[in-house]
């Protein structure tokens, strides 16, 4: 997550105000759009938003975070 240029903030906030969908082997994923702005620590180019996509399992006790994508665009 770190190294991709997410924070857990927008990783809960994606969770938590994004509708889910259905994913692969019974996962689910939500993707949402942060503006952004500065430059990105993949390529320190300057984006306008980033788009944060988890992929999670929803246990009976627990939200378990598989992965966390991230893409940047203007």
């Amino acid at each position: 997550m770190k190294l991709r240029g997410a924070t857990q903030s927008e990783v809960i906030q994606a969770v938590e105000t994004t509708a889910w969908q259905t994913a692969k082997r019974g996962k689910n994923e939500v993707r949402k759009n942060f503006p952004f702005g500065q430059p990105s620590p993949v390529n320190n180019t300057v984006y306008a938003f980033r788009t944060v996509h988890v992929i999670f399992a929803d246990e009976p006790t627990e939200v378990v975070i598989v992965t966390v994508l991230v893409y940047y665009g203007n």
